[in-house]
This record gives structure tokens, sequence and C-alpha cells, in this order.
């Protein structure tokens, strides 16, 4: 039988979602946990990479159990988790379903707050300068009308193309703080933030908002903003067909 797991984390003290040697990473711990409470090797496939330092309110991962999950699941698997992981959900799927590859869409936001606060570090990005939401949504519908990204991919990535469906990209502003939000089929390695980067230029006036058509066109990583820091970044939430569910 094959499942899913929803599960939140606080990204600051991984080196992102998989696994990979000589470093932490939520994966091994997620994989640890379920193998310790189902007393049998399991393996999980997430929906996709987040970086290092980066966190997720809706990361989404299947594995494979050949017996029926009991209801005391989520109790005992969050309780060999550490405290900056948690499994929100469990729901059996068909068996050829796929974490990674059946999503159809994937939501990013970044947060941004503009007082400094002690409570936020590491969870959003201090950033002092006044933002201009109109300018920044001007930069979000240039983006959302191009369909390759390869100027916001890391240069060293292995995919066969840069082509993402980018749509509901905005950024809005509630209170002193700022959400920026993103949703695509599918995201490049660095692309959320390499973005947010030149969007963070654009506001500052670095990068004039009528050479951000070219930049994209030009399809060169050198050519955009420097990426954003991790701690404003959070994979959203990870969408798929109700008829996946059984």
């Amino acid at each position: 039988m094959r499942f899913f797991i929803e599960i939140s984390y606080f990204g600051k003290n991984y080196h992102g979602w998989q696994i990979q040697e000589n470093a932490s990473s939520v994966q091994e711990e997620i994989d640890n946990a379920l193998s310790l409470i189902l007393k049998q090797k399991i393996k999980t496939l997430g929906s996709g990479r987040t970086d290092s330092g980066v966190h997720a309110l809706g990361q989404v991962a299947h594995f494979d159990y050949d017996k029926p999950i009991d209801k005391s699941f989520l109790y005992k698997v969050n309780s060999f988790l550490s405290n900056d992981i948690s499994v929100n959900s469990i729901k059996q799927v068909r068996e050829n379903v796929s974490a990674r590859f059946d999503a159809i869409t994937r939501e990013y936001i970044y947060k941004i707050h503009s007082l400094k606060s002690p409570f936020l570090n590491d969870r959003s990005l201090f950033y002092s300068k006044k933002i201009n939401i109109k300018l920044i949504n001007q930069a979000c519908n240039i983006l959302s009308k191009h369909k390759d990204f390869k100027t916001f991919s890391k240069v060293k990535t292995d995919v066969n193309n840069y082509i993402c469906s980018i749509h509901n990209t905005e950024i809005k502003k509630e209170g002193d703080n700022y959400i920026f939000s993103i949703s695509s089929n599918r995201f490049l390695r660095g692309m959320v933030r390499a973005i947010m980067g030149t969007f963070f230029q654009i506001n500052e006036g670095k990068i004039s908002i009528d050479s951000l058509n070219d930049i994209i066109l030009k399809k060169d990583r050198k050519c955009a903003g420097p990426s954003a820091p991790a701690q404003g970044l959070y994979l959203s939430k990870v969408i798929y067909d109700q008829d996946i569910y059984i």
C-alpha cells in the first residue's frame, strides 16, 4: 500500500529536504522515524527538494507499507521527531501515484518583515527598505508571461528543460509584514530565491523593471539578482488531483 504524508518543518538546522552524506536532512529524520515505528526500512520520496535553511508548511512525501496504518500513527511518529519537524496527516493513495511526479501545483511563499523583531528571526527576512507593492506586482505580471526560467535556475542542475507554468504570483502587505506567493507546476533549483532576489533589486532601483523581460529571455543566471536569503522561504502547499486518494 502507498501512503502520502504531509510534513511541516523549520529548516534552519537542516541541509534541505533530501538525504545527503555528512549532513542532516529532513528526509533522513522522517525515514528514520517511520522505520522505527513501522518496524521495517522505510524510504520516502518527497514532492521536491527544499534547499538548506528553507522551511515547509506542507511538504508531501510518499512511502510504501504492506499493512494498514493505525489511528495512533501520527502521535507515534511525531513523538520520535525533533521539535522542528511534524507529520500533520497521512492518507492512502493509489499504488502508482508519486508525491513528486503527480503533483499538479506547488506553492511557495516568501515572508518579509519591515520592523526588526527577535521573534521573526530565521522565520522571515528583515528588510528595512520600503517595498513598492505596485512595482513588484508589475514584475510578477511580467514573470507570469514567460515559460522558460533558466535565468533563475542554479547553474549546476540536472534537468531536461527549464519550462515552468507560473500562475498566481503576487506580493501582499499584512500589517508591517509582506508575503510574496508564487505557484507553478514545477520549480527549478534555487528559482524562487533568485526571483525574490531580483525583485529586491528592482525595488531598490538596481535593476530596471523595463529590463526584466530581457533578463528572463537571456537565460543567463548572471543577469538576474543574487539569491534572497533562505530563512524567508516556505514550501507552502502541494496540490494533487483528488482521485488519487483511496
